[in-house]
Formats: C-alpha cells, sequence, structure tokens
C-alpha cells in the first residue's frame, strides 16, 4: 500500500467510526447494555465508573486488526485497526477530557466547535433514563448547538 491508500483507508475508517459509535451508543449503550452505561449519567462514587468497560469493549477490534494484520502480512487490516485505534485516541480526548474533565487541561475553550460540542453532549446527559436520549454521536454537531454557542459568542462580545 503507499503511503496515500494508506492515509486514505485510516481517515475513512476515523470517519466511519463516528456512525459505529453513533450506533452503539443509542442502540448498544441505552439499550440491553444500559446496566453498564447508566452510571455515567447518574453518577455513583468513585473515579471510575462501569461505563469505563466500554473503553476495552471498543479497543477490541483495534487489537484484532492490527494484531491479525501482523500475523497474516495483510496492511489493510493494520491500517484499518490504526483508523480505529486513530478515533478512540480521539474519542478519549475529547469525551473523558475535553467534555468530562476527568484529566484537568483544556480549561479556556475558545473554539466555536469545541463549545458546541460540549454543549450537545451536556444535552444529551439532561436525560438521566436510557430512552428519549438525543446527540448520541461524538464529533459531529448539530448546527443548532453551533448557532447557540455563534449567539452567545456575540452576546459576548
Amino acid at each position: 500500500m503507499s503511503i496515500w491508500q494508506i492515509a486514505l483507508v485510516i481517515v475513512i475508517t476515523f470517519c466511519t467510526m463516528e456512525g459505529v459509535a453513533w450506533a452503539a451508543h443509542k442502540y448498544l449503550m441505552h439499550g440491553f447494555l444500559w446496566f453498564l452505561h447508566k452510571d455515567h449519567h447518574i453518577k455513583e462514587p468513585g473515579v471510575l465508573e462501569k461505563n469505563d468497560i466500554f473503553f476495552l469493549i471498543f479497543a477490541v477490534p483495534s487489537w484484532l486488526c492490527i494484531m491479525l494484520g501482523v500475523i497474516y502480512s495483510s496492511p489493510l487490516s493494520i491500517t484499518i485497526g490504526s483508523g480505529i485505534t486513530a478515533y478512540g485516541l480521539v474519542y478519549f480526548m475529547v469525551h473523558e477530557v475535553l467534555i468530562h474533565r476527568r484529566l484537568k487541561l483544556f480549561r479556556n475553550i475558545k473554539s466555536l466547535y469545541l463549545r458546541s460540542l460540549i454543549r450537545a453532549h451536556k444535552m444529551h446527559h439532561k436525560h438521566l433514563k436510557k430512552e428519549d436520549g438525543e446527540n448520541f454521536g461524538m464529533l459531529l454537531v448539530p448546527k443548532k448547538y453551533l448557532k447557540k454557542e455563534r449567539e452567545l459568542a456575540q452576546k459576548q462580545s
């Protein structure tokens, strides 16, 4: 595979993962796996959540693609696994660090997109039950939250 093909497969895989994450969040985490996800919406004492197990669950496909790609000399499999890993790293930085502040970084967010992303996720968390949720994705922000953040920025300036 050429460097351009590798880059293209990683980008396509990364973008596809947003849809996979949305579907997994809506239909699995807010479905039959709610018992693992519930403590992410309704805080319980402690640093770790049952919800953190999803990190391991979603790491398995990436690990398998990379491992099997190495074993069977399949650059495509390794590249797909790398795209999944890249999405997982961005997901961790956005969800755990930026939104939920599990690491105290990125204090003064000025980006309209990032502030809109945080707002959309907060709207997701206003629902404390598995039903009636909204905004199940992570990186794609509905226009209404961009508009709201733009209006707030204009009022503040």
